[in-house]
């Protein structure tokens, strides 16, 4: 049998494709005097927010389950959260209370 069948394989030339412009990923540099860093805070009840939402629309016991599920990752990802935010020497460990302190001082 013959390889193409009629068809000359050398004319064939593989398609060039346009080159993109690239960026970088991460942005810009930013100079650290010009960097606004903010604290994490950790919070008390990671699942607020989804739970204000109600019930995920599953039908029968899946949406228990599913709720379950949805606040172990949520849990997860708020330690994990506050974990890289200590690492990073970012975390606030203020309660709050240093203000309203503050303020029945004067």
């Amino acid at each position: 049998m013959t390889a193409a069948r009629g068809r000359n394989t050398r004319s064939r030339q593989p398609a060039r494709r346009k080159a993109r412009a690239t960026r970088d990923f991460w942005g810009g540099a930013i100079d650290a005097d010009d960097a606004d860093e903010e604290l994490i805070r950790p919070v008390s009840e990671p699942t607020a927010l989804i739970r204000s939402l109600g019930s995920p629309p599953l039908p029968g016991n899946a949406a228990n389950a599913a709720e379950h599920y949805f606040a172990v990752v949520y849990e997860r990802a708020a330690g994990l959260a506050v974990a890289l935010a200590a690492a990073a020497d970012m975390l606030d460990l203020d309660d709050g209370n240093e203000a309203e302190a503050e303020a029945e001082r004067n």
